[in-house]
């Protein structure tokens, strides 16, 4: 396998070229420089079926050895064109066999035979039509080019193809904080790997200008038709603001508002002038009305009433008065000249006091006129909030759309300048070549491996044997685990002949060691299955009745039925049993070991337990035969722990196929008869 690698720098979506400002936010619809994302855009097979597009990947043509099939690519000595009618001729390899210059044969897939055909003239086969031609420039620019020989091809549909580029395509960055991604490929042929990279970068590149371009006038028509709504809005919204202020007669709210207000306050402290003034001449008026009798006695305020003709009149008023004194130090009151006197006086004083009621009157009616002018004034601000109200919302609402309205136009002109710059900053800064050298199988490397894999194998299959002998094999594994002695140790026996005798030497052991006792009841028993015991069973009955003893035997498993005589024999295999407890079994045996000398109970496996842990408990001498063979080691320790938990009595080990040691081969061999021979039957 070949590899080759490009490289491929992404832009900053904030600047241009290195130390550029020209180009500053002009690339404004670039997505956020996230090297993930742009390399999941790499992978993806949109973009890389457009790039398989642009390359003549579609067809593989290989030329067929004895061993293997290498690919041609540049060094094609024929060309092959083909047209399909369905999907049916994809993804098959078909063969080609030229037979000289000008004739071929082409072969359907997986078949020998085909049909001939000639070069330059199509050719059909299946839904396909095939025209095959010599590259004769090819040909003539090289020397001993072999033409005739057997080649394959095959037209690949676009998934195989994809599918095929992604197996030896890998796209990473070169680091995560560097905006940097590398594009390789391995491939059998070196040319590929070096177009492929090279090829998908530059799509890459053009499917992002013109994703941005497409991206920019999509925009501009959109920002278009919103400009063109946003303006009919704001157009409408100055037409509300126009209607209101003519309908309201406003011109300006806060100006008016202001100039309202100093008019009225203006009035106001006209209104106050005129009130103290008008209080003053009530309380003139009234004190003159109470002392009208006596008017040349009263001493008025005139600071309301500063008239200059009044002040002239009591200036009169006050000679007259004079005058009168002097007469009347010569006349008396009702003189003439006295009486004329008064009568002026008199007159004066009724032209004083009707003077200062006019006065009152004039400085109410003023008054009451300011009154009137206040109240006028004032009601300019009745609805005045409601006004302001209206008009903050029409200005708000033609703010609103005036703002919209700028930002829109703002954009329209970015995009139309985003539109107009048709280039990308994304750069090719390293471009694929064609490697020389192959990445994969490297020699060191496969040496290492096949090293490390045979060292592996080997401790495996030290392990396997292992595992495979890691059984009882001996009475010093026995007595390592445990603490339960062996009875007697029973060899490989090869011959018929030699079971019997074996058996007498080991029921004799057994006496001696003072396990056969009157009546005694033996229980042999194994820990996985019944049929690990059942040798022993048989021949341990066999020897004990060649001893001239009489046996009863109980089997729990139905193994030794036929075989021992039935008034001998008592089987409890039938289902109906395991309801039966202890003491029944023990009753039914004991009545039934009268008149006899020893008791064999051939029991069930120990992990069956049904009832092989009962009889067990119910023996003189329990007997666990253990097979070198096929006990595993750790059944003696679990042997043990059932000892210790149920308080078996006299447990005893017996070992089977002592000091039997075949070869791994004849393991295997067992092995293989019982499952795969066996399988296959």
């Amino acid at each position: 396998m070949y590899e080759s690698t490009a490289k491929l720098r992404l832009a900053d979506v904030h600047e241009g070229f290195t130390g550029s400002n020209l180009f500053k936010d002009l690339d404004l619809f670039a997505t956020s420089n996230k090297i993930a994302t742009e390399i999941e855009v790499l992978k993806s097979d949109d973009l890389i079926g457009a790039t398989l597009n642009q390359l003549p990947f579609s067809i593989e043509i290989y030329r067929k050895g004895d061993m293997r099939s290498s690919e041609l690519f540049s060094d094609l000595p024929i060309h092959i064109e083909g047209t399909f009618q369905t999907n049916k001729a994809y993804d098959k390899l078909y063969g080609l066999k030229v037979l000289s210059e000008k004739e071929f044969m082409l072969m359907k897939p997986n078949e020998r035979t085909g049909i001939n055909g000639t070069f330059g003239k199509p050719i059909s086969m299946y839904d396909a039509q095939f025209l095959i031609t010599l590259n004769k420039d090819f040909i003539n620019s090289k020397k001993n080019v072999k033409v005739i020989d057997n080649y394959e091809f095959e037209f690949l549909s676009k998934e195989k193809l994809i599918a095929k580029i992604n197996k030896g395509l890998d796209i990473v960055s070169v680091d995560k904080d560097v905006p940097v991604i590398r594009i390789n490929l391995k491939s059998a042929v070196p040319e590929k790997a070096a177009l492929f990279v090279n090829k998908l970068a530059e799509m890459y590149i053009k499917d992002y200008i013109e994703a941005k371009y497409k991206a920019a006038n999509t925009t501009v028509d959109f920002l278009k038709n919103e400009i063109r709504s946003a303006n009919q809005k704001l157009i409408h919204s100055e037409n509300n603001i126009e209607n209101y202020r003519d309908k309201k007669s406003i011109v300006n709210v806060t100006q008016e508002t202001e100039s309202n207000l100093r008019t009225i306050s203006d009035l106001k402290i006209q209104q106050t002038n005129l009130k103290m003034s008008l209080n003053a001449i009530k309380d003139l008026n009234k004190y003159i009305a109470n002392g009208k009798n006596n008017y040349l006695d009263l001493a008025t305020d005139f600071e309301a009433f500063t008239d200059i003709l009044a002040t002239e009149m009591i200036k009169s008023m006050k000679k007259l008065q004079a005058d009168k004194k002097d007469l009347l130090l010569l006349y008396t009151p009702d003189h003439e000249k006295v009486k004329i006197i008064d009568q002026k006086i008199k007159d004066l004083i009724n032209y004083q006091i009707e003077s200062v009621r006019n006065t009152e009157k004039n400085i109410q009616i003023k008054y009451d006129d300011l009154s009137n002018d206040i109240s006028k004034s004032e009601k300019v601000f009745i609805g005045l909030p409601e006004k302001e109200k209206i008009l903050n919302a029409l200005t708000r609402e033609f703010n609103m759309y005036e703002k919209n309205y700028n930002f829109l136009n703002e954009k329209r002109i970015e995009a139309e300048i985003a539109s107009s710059a048709k280039i990308s900053f994304h750069k090719i800064i390293s471009y694929g070549e064609v490697p020389k050298s192959p990445v994969s199988p490297i020699r060191v490397i496969i040496i290492v491996v096949a090293g490390l894999l045979g060292f592996l194998a080997s401790v495996m299959l030290i392990y396997i044997v292992h595992n495979a002998k890691a059984k009882v094999n001996d009475a010093f594994t026995i007595e390592k685990n445990s603490t339960i002695p062996i009875a007697f140790s029973t060899r490989y026996i090869k011959q018929n002949e030699s079971i019997l005798h074996n058996f007498l030497k080991e029921a004799i052991q057994m006496e001696l060691k003072g396990m056969m006792q009157k009546q005694s009841i033996i229980v042999v028993s194994s820990y996985d299955k019944s049929k690990d015991h059942l040798f022993h069973s048989t021949n341990l009955v066999k020897a004990f009745v060649a001893q001239g003893r009489k046996v009863l035997v109980v089997d729990a498993t139905g193994e030794l039925q036929g075989s021992i005589n039935n008034s001998d024999y008592l089987n409890y295999t039938d289902s109906k049993f395991l309801s039966d407890t202890k003491i029944v079994f023990q009753e039914q045996i004991t009545a039934k070991l009268k008149g006899y000398d020893v008791c064999l109970i051939h029991n069930q496996g120990i992990t069956e337990d049904k009832l092989g842990l009962l009889f067990m408990s119910l023996a003189s001498q329990n007997l666990i035969v253990l097979d070198s063979r096929k006990t595993a080691e750790k059944n003696i320790i679990n042997i043990e722990l059932l000892k210790d938990e149920y308080q078996l009595p006299n447990v005893w080990f017996i070992l089977n196929k002592a000091g039997y040691n075949p070869s791994v081969f004849i393991e295997i061999k067992k092995i293989w008869n019982k499952y795969v021979i066996k399988q296959k039957a």
